[in-house]
């Protein structure tokens, strides 16, 4: 290997160090009372697109109910994605949190039996591989973050334990609560989050339809305006919906 080969090489090592440092550090600012929990997870799926090499990412969370509902996803393609395994009841995400284990796909074709609906649906999307990986903390599991490939591969041990190791200080964050309230701030957060979510979603959509553009970058907008105003994303989706602010005027 050539110096420069290697200097760049030390520099890009050097680079994700620091980039997850700063993740890290984000992180365990949701070890305070007032946090906002949609953003939070929106940025673990972005830092494991960053970070890990993804494609794509999405998070779901059990809700109030039991159920699983969509939180955060890193672009469209892969919203949809999880949709389709939420109104199929199939895919890797959902056999994650079943089994509260991971489950890795190197390649969706081989696995096309063990989800004959949602391998071609992943296809469709561009998706070749998949990590899914629990959010858990001892026996409670809250949710599963998915990483999708464009590539057939299977992602290297060490960058598995990296994801889980994110995966495992979100799960802290959403599951820090006032010690003499704790079920019911749990229940509390993680509705706030699916709420919110659905706030989110309907201002999305209305700048896209409004502005003639995609939902992603409707959704870029939201989230630079909530970053460049110090406000709440879901406060901003709020601000949206009732026509007090136009978030792509900037």
């Amino acid at each position: 290997m050539s110096q420069i080969s290697q200097r760049d090489a030390r520099e890009g090592i050097a680079g994700r160090e620091h980039a997850l440092a700063d993740v890290f550090v984000t992180m365990a600012d949701t070890l305070v009372d007032d946090y906002d929990i949609v953003d939070l997870l929106q940025q673990l799926v972005a830092a494991c697109v960053h970070l890990l090499g993804a494609t794509a990412a999405g998070l779901l969370l059990v809700d109030q109910g039991g159920g699983l509902a969509l939180v955060a996803s890193s672009d469209e393609e892969s919203r949809l994605l999880e949709l389709y395994q939420l109104q199929n009841n199939e895919g890797p995400c959902l056999d994650c949190i079943h089994t509260s284990a991971p489950v890795v796909s190197g390649d969706l074709n081989a696995d096309a039996q063990r989800w004959p609906s949602f391998v071609p649906s992943a296809a469709e999307a561009g998706f070749r591989s998949v990590v899914a990986l629990p959010l858990r903390l001892r026996q409670q599991i809250v949710g599963g973050l998915n990483l999708f490939y464009a590539a057939t591969q299977n992602l290297p041990a060490a960058d598995q334990r990296l994801a889980q190791a994110l995966a495992d200080v979100a799960t802290i964050g959403i599951l820090q609560q006032r010690a003499a309230h704790k079920n019911l701030i749990l229940a509390e957060q993680l509705q706030h989050a699916l709420n919110s979510r659905v706030t989110i979603e309907q201002a999305k959509g209305m700048i896209a339809e409004r502005k003639g553009v995609t939902v992603d970058v409707a959704f870029s907008s939201l989230r630079r305006y909530a970053r460049n105003h110090n406000l709440k994303l879901t406060d901003v989706a709020g601000k949206v919906i009732v026509g007090e602010i136009d978030p792509t005027a900037e």
